[in-house]
């Protein structure tokens, strides 16, 4: 196979993988691009933009247990935002995005970094205890 083949078949590779051909310092700064922008729609009340932010089954589950769409639900639920990243961690596909003062979780789809968790608040011995979360 010619050369230019190969850096063709690389080059799909790395497209379809997303996060496979990207740096770890890259993946997080993209995800916590991704959080950032999340929480700040929030704190603008800009429904549209922050439902567009979380990952599908987590507007889902939100829009299911508030039996309203996401636009509506979302203020409901009162989610105090961050405004700097003070830690994150990315494990492949997933990430934790802790900031000042709320911790999110995303994972990458091939639209990008999508919020699975937010409102999320640590528990001693215990998962996170999350506001907004997928099923």
């Amino acid at each position: 196979m010619p050369r230019w083949r190969w850096t063709g078949v690389a080059a799909f590779t790395c497209a379809v993988g997303l996060a496979g051909c990207t740096t770890l310092g890259e993946r997080e700064a993209a995800a916590s691009t991704a959080a950032l922008r999340f929480e700040e729609s929030v704190r603008r009340a800009d429904g549209t933009r922050a439902c567009a932010a979380l990952a599908p089954q987590t507007r889902q589950e939100l829009e299911q247990s508030a039996k309203a769409p996401c636009a509506e639900a979302l203020p409901g639920e009162q989610l105090t935002y961050g405004d700097l990243v003070r830690e994150v961690q990315v494990y492949g596909q997933q990430a934790q995005v802790v900031l000042t003062t709320d911790t999110l979780f995303l994972s990458v789809f091939p639209s990008g970094w999508k919020v699975t968790a937010a409102g999320c608040a640590p528990r001693p011995q215990q998962p996170y205890q999350c506001q907004i979360k997928g099923g």
